[in-house]
């Protein structure tokens, strides 16, 4: 079977709800670094009707990534993206936070944006502390997250922090990761566009996944999620499902066609209560 086909690179809470969401009556490919788990994936959505395939990727590794791109052009064009690999300040050190989140999130946009299909768009997640934390990006930093090799941005002088507190440190490194996200993807865009194609990313608030449960329940964070649930504007958690929804809007050519190359923050109004002083955190 052939067809337009929808390709998640990481399968835990957000990439599950988009898989679900996005992957009906389409040729699917999912991929993880833990092969058990998108596995089981995997047999979960053909019992429910699923065209889904499944493969193991690594995504520091730019020979993985072309592998799975290559597993995808098998099953057709390849028109949708969305890449929500990665590690949180709860569940790594800061190093590896480097490794999955920024450097894996470069090499991905460089193998999908050379084989995406004219009219494809990409999806990439980053995170609301990509607006609060990475602020402090400075123009130098902010050049090099941006248009830096893979090996620059491993070796990059904003991530040695000897003495700041190895919590601080890890939260810190998220932070200007995932700033760096955004700004690869806006850096992106005209690479995408050359094809045809579109790329946004997705910076999501406090979500209800288990990697958001994690960070709510660490010690050195607890105190700010709370704050960001409950003096939002929303005044609640975020789901995964609003995640799936806002990538689907930002997949569809029919809705956002003339929207490439930007940010869109699902966060329920946590940078927008910080920005007007309306929300503290402490």
């Amino acid at each position: 079977m052939t067809g337009s086909v929808l390709v998640v690179i990481g399968v835990g809470g957000m990439g599950e709800a988009i898989a679900r969401r996005l992957g009906s009556g389409r040729p699917t490919l999912i991929a993880d670094h833990d092969a058990e788990r998108v596995e089981g994936l995997r047999e979960q959505l053909r019992h429910s009707g699923y065209d889904v395939h499944a493969q193991r990727v690594d995504v520091v590794c730019r020979d993985s990534l072309s592998a799975l791109a290559a597993t995808a052009a098998e099953l057709g064009d390849i028109t949708s993206v969305v890449h929500t690999a990665g590690v949180s300040p709860a569940q790594a050190p800061a190093r590896q936070i480097v490794e999955v989140d920024l450097v894996g999130t470069a090499l991905s946009l460089e193998v999908f944006g050379s084989v995406i299909a004219p009219g494809g768009a990409g999806v990439y997640i980053a995170s609301v502390a990509g607006h609060i934390l990475g602020a402090a990006v400075d123009e130098a930093s902010a050049a090099l997250l941006s248009g830096g090799t893979p090996d620059e941005l491993a070796g990059a002088a904003i991530f040695d922090m000897p003495d700041v507190p190895d919590d601080l440190a890890r939260a810190l490194t998220y932070g200007y990761c995932k700033r760096g996200n955004q700004l690869r993807v806006q850096a992106a865009a005209h690479l995408w566009g050359e094809r045809g194609a579109r790329v946004n990313s997705v910076s999501p608030g406090v979500v209800a996944t288990a990697m958001g449960w994690e960070e709510f329940n660490a010690d050195f964070a607890h105190q700010a999620y709370e704050a960001m649930i409950n003096d939002s504007p929303a005044g609640r958690f975020g789901t995964a499902e609003d995640v799936a929804a806002a990538t689907e809007f930002l997949l569809d050519n029919s809705k956002s066609s003339f929207i490439a190359g930007t940010d869109l923050l699902v966060d329920g109004g946590v940078v927008a209560g910080l920005r007007s002083g309306a929300l503290q955190m402490g």
